[in-house]
């Protein structure tokens, strides 16, 4: 039987981030021409989907690489005042127990997510971290991982937050379990169908036991 190898997303699936992302949103919205998010206006982007968030902005596309480079340059700065999601830990070593292999796809830097798992006792829970900057989804990456590790797209499971991980996963051909205590609402996550919704990490261990 084929190992399955579980790969998650790092920013508001394993580390609550949200907030401090808003907030440097904010600090770097007259540099990149965009508004700040004010509370009202960030319950509404919780319910779009990426590409109408970088629409609703109007941030140019050009600008966008610059702006999250930016965005994990200041996170390196506050990095050691993160904590995992309540649950997560528990729910990736019972993973790990289980005979899964673990591993991370970010658009967050590698030196961020390994600096953040080591703070956290978290870093021999995954097997690899993956880093790439993307707009609007990780299909490339998570392909990349499928040719470099040589996995078929039934051996791997994708655990996201947003609208974009469901969608890169979708176009990767691999099974998608979205969370909604991270960015994006679970009512527009839904509208994307990922294959299972989850509102905790308790739930992991037998969405996967059952996916598949």
């Amino acid at each position: 039987m084929t190992q399955k190898v579980i790969v998650f997303d790092f920013d508001g699936t394993i580390a609550d981030t949200v907030d401090a992302l808003v907030g440097i949103a904010n600090r770097l919205a007259t540099e990149f021409g965009y508004k700040q998010i004010t509370p009202e206006q960030l319950a509404h982007l919780r319910n779009l989907t990426s590409r109408e968030i970088i629409k609703y902005s109007g941030v140019s596309l050009l600008k966008i690489p610059f702006l999250l480079r930016k965005v994990k340059s200041e996170l390196k700065n506050k990095i050691h005042e993160f904590h995992p999601i309540p649950g997560i830990k528990e729910a990736l070593t019972e993973l790990q127990n289980h005979g899964y292999k673990l591993g991370i796809i970010t658009s967050n830097s590698k030196e961020n997510v390994t600096a953040f798992l080591n703070n956290h006792e978290l870093d021999n829970l995954f097997d690899f971290i993956y880093s790439g900057v993307t707009i609007f989804g990780k299909t490339t990456i998570i392909n990349n991982l499928l040719k470099q590790k040589q996995l078929s797209t039934q051996a791997v499971i994708y655990v996201g937050d947003e609208t974009r991980d469901i969608e890169a996963s979708k176009k990767a051909n691999i099974k998608v379990v979205a969370v909604t205590w991270g960015f994006n609402s679970p009512e527009v996550l839904l509208k994307q169908k990922p294959d299972f919704l989850i509102n905790h990490p308790s739930e992991l261990l037998d969405v996967i036991q059952n996916c598949c």
